[in-house]
């Protein structure tokens, strides 16, 4: 069985780290079925997408909304890597799910508006899927309203040309939309329980997510969501494509 590939831009190990042990608890992959290239670390190695079942991009800090002269070398670096791959993919329709980060990337591939018109603050959202969303195999067994965590600075406020949306929420339309029949991006992150999401807020304290002074107020906000759905959609992307 050909394994997944997870590609990751955190710069930070504890983050990164438990990014992706949470994509091996909610998918069900083993390590060896869950390959990992950090992003960041340096240029992208090439890839072979025959080599692998499908590509799941997680999280992070790089906004793909931000003007070019305020992106980092490595964010600009990230970007050209990600989007050369993408081609492939897109022409492809090679298995995809991005989760957070997808949205920005997989939308700006495609002609979506990506900006900060819905930008939502760390917190637990209520997710309603659309019809579509009820009826796309990815979902499939998923409650039609569920709770998730966000936290993101940027959004997709028009969706790319010919993109199906399959969840939104009162904040924010695009939660989730799927390309074409196998390429899938969500706003919220499908890979994030109360641990997870707490170690997030101590890891980007400082990152502009929220005034650190109010870090202990903010965790005792997030504690008592009772996050139980969104890990499906992993284990039922990789039962799908695996």
């Amino acid at each position: 069985m050909r394994p997944f590939l997870l590609l990751s831009s955190r710069a930070e190990d504890l983050a990164a780290d438990g990014e992706y042990e949470a994509f091996l608890r909610f998918s069900g992959l083993t390590p060896e079925r869950l390959r990992r290239i950090r992003m960041e670390a340096g240029p992208l190695p090439a890839i072979d997408l025959d080599d692998y079942a499908g590509v799941l991009v997680g999280g992070g800090p790089f906004n793909s909304s931000d003007p070019p002269l305020d992106k980092s070398a490595t964010q600009r670096r990230v970007e050209r890597e990600l989007s050369a791959l993408l081609d492939e993919i897109v022409a492809r329709d090679f298995p995809f799910f991005g989760a957070c980060y997808g949205v920005g990337t997989l939308g700006v591939h495609q002609g979506g508006v990506i900006d900060r018109t819905y930008a939502e603050p760390i917190s637990a959202v209520r997710i309603t899927l659309t019809a579509a969303g009820a009826a796309d195999p990815v979902l499939a067994g998923m409650a039609p309203q569920f709770d998730a965590f966000v936290g993101h600075r940027e959004a997709c406020s028009v969706l790319p040309p010919g993109a199906v949306l399959l969840a939104s929420s009162d904040a924010c339309p695009v939660q989730m939309f799927r390309i074409k029949r196998n390429l899938y991006a969500t706003q919220f992150h499908p890979e994030l329980d109360v641990d997870g999401i707490i170690t997030r807020v101590h890891v980007y304290q400082h990152a502009g997510y929220y005034p650190p002074d109010e870090r202990d107020d903010l965790i005792a906000r997030l504690t008592p969501a009772v996050i139980t759905e969104p890990g499906r959609m992993l284990a039922n992307f990789v039962a799908r494509y695996g």
